[in-house]
């Protein structure tokens, strides 16, 4: 859990909607004493393993998967 002042808060809001989306519960303090927690609405809590899967498929598909048919060249498209 991540605690932070409401002037922190403030500054920099929109990174803390992606940590509580991300599923971290973030505490928003105001001269030292909790006020507000955020917290995400919905949806499953990834965990680290899962997180990690998806860094390594989305890592392969930017890389493209070779299916072993031809390679054909934009410019040779338009050769033809």
């Amino acid at each position: 859990m991540k605690t932070v002042s409401a002037r922190e808060a403030n500054q920099h809001f929109s990174r803390l909607l992606k940590a509580a989306a991300e599923g971290e519960d973030v505490v928003i303090t105001r001269r030292g004493k909790p006020v507000a927690k955020l917290v995400a609405v919905a949806g499953p809590k990834i965990d680290a393993k899962r997180r990690a899967a998806i860094k390594r498929l989305m890592k392969m598909l930017r890389k493209g998967y070779d299916l072993g048919g031809l390679r054909i060249k934009r410019e040779e498209l338009y050769d033809r």
